[in-house]
């Protein structure tokens, strides 16, 4: 079953992190998905948005993240199991409990420097393949929020996962990250690469002129695949990024207008991920 998805774009600022926690809770709250979030950012956003900020600085402190896998598995090169460092149940919506996460920390950046340095690239994308070979048969689906721009981490998942999803807002600067992107996907083909699910249009502006011409730009364009459903810059959104306590629900979350149109974007993403399966593009 191929249900493992990079969330990637080569320009940062574009929402991802939101994205992927949006999806993840819409997964599990709707449809009762199981679901695995890997946090692949060094700014760990998505690990602050599902987890409470004590719990997360205690995984960190006791060495209990995804980065201290790598450390172990790539740069120690000691038999572990990522499946150790998952932290099980996070969320802060109370019907969206089947979401588990390989946590983030600061010291990413400084793991990416030592496997250049001492030329791991091969065992990191071992490491990176032999993780989502397993969690594809306990997981429904696997979100990674990947980091902006193309480091060797990013380059594994693009390389391993079997789909990457673009979130992108609708203006020049986000859209050359997609081109850049592309690009680089023509690279090397023999290595692999993950199949193209889609651009999300993110973070759009309902009021703008210029976001409206520059979604219609991008939906022109066969190869972006744009998903139907675009999400808006709204204060909700913003607003679920910071952890609650105690729980709420989905609607208290994502109210109105925001909710439906995650459930929109979702059911779609699981109607491509069907038709993927199917052979289907």
């Amino acid at each position: 079953m191929r249900n493992t998805i990079t969330v990637m774009n080569a320009k940062g600022g574009v929402g991802k992190s939101t994205l992927v926690l949006a999806l993840a809770e819409t997964l599990a709250n709707d449809h009762g998905k199981k679901v695995l979030v890997i946090d692949s950012d060094a700014q760990a956003s998505v690990s602050h948005m599902l987890m409470r900020q004590q719990d997360l600085e205690s995984a960190q402190a006791r060495g209990r993240t995804f980065v201290d896998f790598l450390i172990e598995a790539v740069l120690k090169q000691t038999p572990t199991g990522w499946r150790s460092f998952v932290v099980s149940g996070v969320s802060d919506i109370d019907d969206a409990r089947s979401i588990d996460l390989l946590p983030s920390d600061t010291h990413l950046t400084l793991f990416e420097r030592e496997v250049s340095k001492s030329d791991r690239e091969v065992w990191l994308r071992r490491a990176i393949g032999a993780l989502l070979t397993e969690a594809r048969t306990l997981y429904d689906l696997v979100l990674i929020d990947s980091a902006p721009g193309l480091s060797v981490l990013t380059e594994s998942w693009l390389r391993e996962a079997d789909f990457y999803l673009s979130p992108t807002r609708p203006d020049y600067i986000s859209t050359r990250g997609l081109k850049f992107l592309a690009e680089f996907r023509q690279r090397d083909p023999h290595m692999g690469f993950a199949e193209c699910l889609g651009v999300v249009i993110n973070m759009k502006d309902g009021h703008a002129r210029e976001d409206a011409e520059y979604e219609a730009w991008l939906r022109k364009e066969d190869e972006h695949r744009c998903f139907g459903q675009a999400i808006h810059r709204v204060a909700a959104l913003q607003s679920a990024t910071r952890f609650a306590a105690p729980a709420r629900s989905y609607w208290a979350k994502y109210p109105g207008q925001t909710g439906e149109s995650l459930r929109l974007l979702t059911t779609e993403l699981l109607g491509r991920l069907a038709l993927a399966e199917a052979g289907f593009r």
